[in-house]
């Protein structure tokens, strides 16, 4: 039997938040997870395809890493997702989350 030396394990209440949209070209279905760990990034579920991230606004100005991140086929695709996540994610500085 194998010992794990456990790193965390957390309890919180989470605000989730599930949007659902279409640009000219594609639909998209998120889930967003807004919580106190991870240094305040919320974390970004693509529910059609099961991919994640957490994302602050550094992130999402990097269009290539959105695009590798959730499989996007075009880089105005990638645009099109910065655009709503620009509008709806915090932008919020990090929060420590380490002493």
């Amino acid at each position: 039997m194998h010992v794990f030396e456990k790193l965390y394990d957390e309890h919180e209440k989470v605000k989730v938040r599930f949007v659902g949209f279409t640009t000219k070209d594609v639909r998209y279905d998120f889930g967003i997870v807004y919580t106190n760990m991870f240094f305040g990034k919320p974390l970004v579920i693509c529910m059609q395809t099961g991919r994640s991230a957490l994302l602050d606004p550094k992130d999402i100005e990097d269009h290539d890493y959105l695009q590798r991140t959730f499989r996007i086929d075009t880089k105005e695709q990638a645009e099109d997702l910065a655009e709503f996540f620009s509008d709806i994610l915090p932008s919020t500085p990090y929060a420590e989350q380490y002493e």
